[in-house]
C-alpha cells in the first residue's frame, strides 16, 4: 500500500460521458451502438472520448491517492453533496463541470482539470492530469494563486435560494410567456417576455455575448447599416466584477405590460426584484442546469443580486 502525502480530503468530481449516457438509455453499448449509427452518425466518437476520459480518471485518482484521502462523486449528486471547510475539490471534465460544481462550494479551492485538450478547449480548465502531482500540494500549502470569481444570487420570499457562476434564467418552464413584475431601483414595471437573463462576469463570454450580438445586430438591420459585433473586450466582464447584467428577452408591450427596462445593471445597493404573475411553470435556473431549479410563480418575490460568497478557482 502506497503511504499517502498527507490526510487532507480531496473531493474528486467526475461526470458521464455520452456513452454512459446513450447506455443507460439503450441498456447496452450494442444497442446503443446500432441506434446512432442507423442514423448515419458515427459510433466511434463517442467510444474514443468515452475511452479517453476513462483514462484520464484512472490517472487522475491514482495521483490523488498518494496525495491525499480521495472521495469520487458524480456530479448528479453534487447539489446534495456536504463540502467540508478545509476539502480541495478537483473537477475532471468539461468548464460546465467547473462552473456546475463552484456554485456549491463556499471557500473551497477548485481545480479544473482537462481530461481531453485534443477536444476540449478548457478556458476553466487551466491543468493537465499529468500536473496534479505538484499542483495540488501546493494547494495543500496555499502557495497557488487564486482567481475570485462573483457569483450571482436569487433569493425567494419563501426562504429558497439558488447561486448561478454564468448565468441565472428566469421565466417560463417552457416556450410560453412569463409574467411578472420588475423593479430595479426607483423604476418599475409589468412585464411579459420570454424570461430574463442575469449574467456574471465569468458568463459575460457566454450567453450575455449571444444577446448583446442578437441586439446588436436587430438594431443595425433596423437602422439600414451592418451589424457591428463588438470587440471582445467591450463584451466581457472582469470575473470578479462587483456587478451583473440582467436581458429582458423579447419584452411584449401592450396594455398591461410594458417594454421600457429590458436591460441594466446589478449592484449590492441596487438588485433586482422581479414578482411572478404566473399562475403556474415558472421557474428559476442557472447555468443551463434546467433539472435544478427554483418554482416562480405566483406570488413568489425574487431578489437578484451579488452573492456574499466568491469562488475560489485555483489557476
Amino acid at each position: 500500500m502506497t503511504e499517502r502525502l498527507s490526510e487532507n480530503k480531496i473531493v474528486l468530481v467526475t461526470r458521464k460521458t455520452r456513452l454512459d449516457e446513450l447506455i443507460v438509455r439503450f441498456n447496452t453499448e450494442l444497442q446503443a451502438r446500432f441506434y446512432v449509427e442507423h442514423l448515419g452518425a458515427d459510433f466511434s466518437d463517442y467510444q474514443d472520448e468515452d475511452r479517453c476520459y476513462k483514462g484520464a480518471l484512472r490517472a487522475t485518482q491514482t495521483i490523488l491517492a498518494r496525495l491525499g484521502r480521495v472521495q469520487v462523486v458524480d456530479r448528479a449528486f453534487i447539489p446534495n453533496f456536504l463540502f467540508g471547510p478545509n476539502d480541495t475539490v478537483v473537477a475532471l471534465g468539461q468548464d460546465g463541470l467547473v462552473a456546475n460544481v463552484l456554485k456549491y462550494l463556499d471557500g473551497q479551492p477548485l481545480l479544473g482539470v482537462n481530461p481531453d485538450p485534443a477536444r476540449w478547449e478548457g478556458v476553466l480548465l487551466p491543468f493537465a492530469v499529468g500536473e496534479l502531482g505538484e499542483v495540488v500540494p501546493a494547494v495543500f500549502k496555499q502557495q497557488r494563486p487564486i482567481r475570485q470569481v462573483t457569483i450571482a444570487k436569487a433569493a425567494l420570499n419563501t426562504g429558497e435560494v439558488l447561486y448561478g457562476v454564468n448565468d441565472l434564467f428566469i421565466g417560463p418552464k417552457s416556450h410560453t410567456s412569463a409574467r411578472y413584475q420588475l423593479k430595479i431601483g426607483a423604476r418599475a414595471e409589468s412585464h411579459s417576455s420570454s424570461g430574463i437573463i442575469v449574467s456574471t462576469g465569468l458568463g459575460s463570454s457566454g450567453w450575455f455575448r449571444s444577446i448583446l450580438a442578437g441586439a446588436s445586430g436587430i438594431a443595425a438591420n433596423l437602422a439600414g447599416g451592418k451589424p457591428q459585433t463588438p470587440q471582445k473586450s467591450e463584451r466581457k466582464m472582469p470575473w470578479d466584477a462587483d456587478y451583473l447584467y440582467f436581458s429582458v428577452r423579447e419584452p411584449w408591450p401592450s396594455k398591461t405590460s410594458s417594454a421600457q427596462i429590458t436591460f441594466g445593471k446589478i449592484t449590492p445597493k441596487e438588485p433586482l426584484q422581479l414578482t411572478s404573475q404566473m399562475p403556474e411553470h415558472g421557474v428559476i435556473f442557472s447555468d443551463g442546469i434546467e433539472h435544478d431549479f427554483l418554482a416562480f410563480n405566483a406570488g413568489t418575490l425574487a431578489t437578484i443580486t451579488l452573492a456574499d460568497k466568491k469562488g475560489q478557482l485555483v489557476v
